[in-house]
């Protein structure tokens, strides 16, 4: 049995990682023009979506990574293994944006990085692991938070605690 290394989940809502890119697609927009987006998927394909329609990029293309395995029991918290490049790009990202949802340990940004050295690497969220692998974060957070981000979630009501719902969250 393997331990969990996270001491506590975060949960960033659509709204929050909407207006995080918004701010993120300001900063970029400051440094000048791209050429176009490279999304690492799957995480970032939605940033660079957002980024792109606020920078007016229509040229976007994908690196396709895996490097998480599901957790025990098929649960939220996975484990980092081997790094595999699905499909790359072409070239050495020179004039283009690199995003990515987060960085965490920097397994994947390190190999991501190497195969697109002249890339702009920016993420929305950075663990202190990852950080220094990328140019730009919009949010910091310690290494040992789980981020759960919009699509990996379910919103669902919730029964009021007078009528038999349960707090979540809360030791038991």
């Amino acid at each position: 049995m393997s331990r969990n290394p996270y001491a506590d989940d975060i949960i960033i809502s659509w709204v929050e990682l909407h207006r995080d890119a918004r701010y993120l697609s300001e900063m970029l927009h400051a440094i000048g023009t791209w050429k176009g987006i490279i999304a690492i998927t799957r995480g970032g394909l939605v940033p660079a979506a957002l980024v792109a329609r606020e920078l007016e990029i229509r040229l976007i293309d994908t690196i396709c990574v895996t490097s998480y395995d599901a957790g025990e029991n098929n649960t939220a918290a996975q484990v980092q293994g081997a790094v595999n490049i699905l499909k790359g790009v072409p070239g050495d990202g020179d004039g283009y944006l690199l995003i990515d949802d987060l960085v965490d340990t920097g397994k994947t940004a390190r190999v991501v990085r190497q195969l697109l050295p002249k890339a702009y690497f920016a993420t929305l969220y950075a663990k202190p692991s990852g950080r220094p692998i990328v140019d730009t974060c919009v949010k910091e957070f310690k290494q040992n938070k789980w981020i759960h981000f919009p699509w990996d979630i379910e919103y669902k009501f919730a029964t009021p605690i007078k009528h038999g719902g349960r707090a979540t969250g809360a030791d038991t």
